[in-house]
């Protein structure tokens, strides 16, 4: 159980935390001046340390390096008391475990800088052995260059030791890399440490440069955490180093592990400026849930059309031509990269309507690839009695590869470019014939396909099986046929926040419902992690939740992820947002 450090936000499994000492000290940061180590027992039996308020004090230990046999480790084991004032526990990946400690220390972690896989397998074991709560620290390894990367890893603590000795041996560091001193003709930067002239800069101000270039990273790193966009950056950053994009590579390959910790939606816009964007969890999440959860309700033909740069895409003057062509003729799916495909139910799901990406009309071939597997998975999944292609040429390759696997006969539509007048007349002809759907059924759809996306396959006719419809789109509101009131959407994310009727609704339902169980309390405004006796390891950070007590029955958010709702003994779990006493 950790009293000193709590995790105020989350951007994946990178955190804003505070270690609450009697400075506190908001993290991701240099643990340096805020750490006191009881020392080593290989080298001595060390008397346990009164500890202070104003230190995390570093427990006796014996570190093992990587690569140390687990009967060693399990011969030089050492106990770790209970102590009350801030600590810290030196671990191995197989000795790691919840000892109560605020903090916990990876010692194989320096033998392992420029092993990627090395490092993510250590990383990964003593993240999921430690309590989700306590904070990770990793020493001797930091650099300007790596701390990005390290805090999208989950690493809570680093230190500027490595930077420091690099300084003494005339390595000047910067964030994109090291130069020697002697091959720099000015300073590339305007720290305190840089206000000189570059004949007198010695190594002495080289180490103190380096510390500060880490510093600055790090704040940067905190800045894009609250942001919710250092995976924007960490793409760049870990393109600095070969070991270092194999090691963000490495991660991207653990699912299981930044699934877990990657929230359902975000505020913040996802810039898709590389390859690497499509192996984020959000779009292979959407890119699944599309093809696997998401169900088709019209009858009408499928016209597929290239995406906007406005979002939604409703409002884009192209879509707008389209819609003008369409006459509600058709289902509308937009392909775009780096998403797969958007049908026209799902424009403000996340990340449907919060991505920015490089066009150039120019697909690579990771890019051809991953759109051509979605759409065949959609249209192997959802039948059409038409498929129409008002697409422009670039798009063309990936239809062509898409077209032999299914059934349905490929229309095209397009000369030169899909908003010409030619092309859109085109489209226009190639349905005439086909009858409209109209404004209810489109409602009723649309509510329904973003059940099936959020809750699960099918959670739309069994939520929703009397369905009246109120308010304009995108703030459907979902109501009985009797008028009461299930759900509302929100605009801002696409997806359906449920009353208290629609919580009951989806607990006596078929489908998968995501639970927290608390205490005998009733929560106003929050649910807090020390009131949670139990939640539902499938629950992720933005998730509708339904919160049930012996004197409380409510309805809200997910805050955490549910094996850290379990977890934790700090923090907000369920913003809540109805609730009723028992």
């Amino acid at each position: 159980m950790t009293e000193y450090f709590e995790v105020h936000g989350r951007d994946g499994a990178a955190r804003i935390g505070e270690l609450r000492l009697a400075d506190p000290l908001t993290t991701p940061a240099l643990a340096d001046d805020h750490v006191e180590d009881a020392g080593s027992l290989w080298a001595a039996e060390r008397d346990l340390p009164e500890g202070r308020d104003d230190r995390v004090t570093i427990l006796p230990h014996r570190a093992f390096p990587s690569g140390t046999a687990e009967e060693v480790e399990d011969a030089f084991t050492v106990e770790h008391p209970d102590v009350e004032y801030p600590s810290g526990a030196v671990v191995s990946p197989d000795t790691a475990g919840d000892f109560g400690a605020d903090a916990y220390v990876l010692s194989t972690a320096q033998g392992s800088v420029g092993h990627a896989s090395a490092l993510r397998d250590e990383i990964i074991e003593t993240r999921r052995a430690i309590p989700a709560d306590t904070a990770l620290y990793l020493s001797g390894v930091a650099t300007p260059r790596n701390a990005a990367l390290l805090a999208y890893l989950g690493i809570d603590l680093l230190d500027s030791h490595k930077a420091v000795v690099k300084g003494t041996q005339g390595k000047y560091l910067t964030s994109d890399g090291e130069r020697f001193l002697e091959d720099l003709e000015e300073l590339p930067c305007a720290c305190s440490a840089c206000q000189r002239p570059i004949e007198a800069f010695t190594r002495e101000d080289c180490a103190e440069h380096n510390e500060n270039a880490l510093r600055a990273e790090l704040a940067t790193v905190r800045e894009r955490i609250r942001a919710g966009r250092l995976r924007d950056y960490v793409e760049g950053q870990a393109r600095h180093a070969p070991w270092l994009t194999s090691l963000f590579r490495e991660f991207d390959d653990e699912w299981g592990y930044l699934e877990e910790r990657t929230p359902i939606y975000r505020t913040s816009e996802i810039s898709a400026t590389t390859d690497d964007t499509l192996r984020r969890v959000e779009i292979q999440r959407f890119a699944d849930r599309v093809t696997s959860s998401y169900r088709n309700r019209f009858d009408n033909p499928l016209v597929l059309v290239p995406c906007s740069a406005t979002k939604p895409y409703s409002e884009s003057q192209s879509h707008g031509q389209f819609h003008d062509a369409i006459q509600y003729r058709a289902h509308l799916v937009s392909m775009t990269s780096p998403i797969g495909v958007v049908p026209q139910e799902l424009e403000t799901t996340y990340p449907a309507q919060h991505y920015d990406t490089a066009v150039t009309g120019r697909w690579t071939e990771t890019e051809i690839a991953f759109v051509a597997r979605v759409l065949r998975r959609y249209l192997e999944r959802n039948e059409y009695p038409r498929v129409i292609a008002h697409l422009p040429e670039d798009y063309r390759e990936i239809i062509e590869r898409v077209e032999p696997h299914i059934d349905a006969e490929i229309e095209y539509t397009v000369e030169d470019h899909p908003t010409t007048t030619d092309s859109i007349a085109n489209l226009m002809r190639t349905l005439d014939g086909e009858l409209k759907y109209g404004k209810r059924e489109r409602q009723h759809n649309t509510v329904k396909a973003i059940a099936d996306y959020q809750f699960g396959e099918g959670a739309g006719e069994e939520l929703f099986p009397d369905l009246s419809i109120q308010s304009r789109y995108p703030k459907f509101r979902a109501h009985t046929s009797d008028g009461e009131q299930l759900a509302a959407m929100v605009p801002q994310y696409g997806t359906l926040a449920l009353t208290l009727a629609g919580a009951r609704r989806w607990l006596d339902s078929d489908a998968s419902t995501k639970r927290v169980a608390i205490d005998g309390f009733v929560p106003h405004g929050n649910v807090l992690a020390p009131g949670v006796l139990n939640a539902d390891p499938e629950i992720r950070t933005g998730d509708e939740v339904v919160v049930e007590g012996p004197k409380a029955f409510a309805v809200g958010r997910a805050e955490m992820f549910g094996r850290e709702m379990a977890e934790s003994t700090r923090g907000v779990a369920v913003d809540v947002r109805h609730v009723e006493e028992r």
